[in-house]
């Protein structure tokens, strides 16, 4: 679960690693999680969520307050 994104939901993604022999093994493509903290004024209080860089130029534009409702609405304590 450590690589979520709480706000837009981005998750590790799944392909192949292909050697120069073409042979293929497993690999896994992480997104960018960033742990970057909020000042949320209607509770008072500091929230720390785990955004990846969209995320966070999500809340850049739509504001936290309306990141946190959308977070929450996904199910997500925060």
């Amino acid at each position: 679960m450590s690589a979520h994104c709480m706000l837009t939901g981005a998750q590790p993604g799944f392909g192949n690693r292909i050697s120069h022999s073409h042979r293929r093994t497993s690999r896994r493509f992480d997104p960018n999680i960033q742990s970057k903290r909020y000042w949320l004024p209607s509770e008072g209080r500091n929230v720390r969520l785990r955004l990846s860089t969209k995320g966070i130029k999500t809340v850049d534009t739509i504001g936290i307050e309306a990141a946190v409702a959308r977070i929450r609405a996904r199910g997500v304590r925060v």
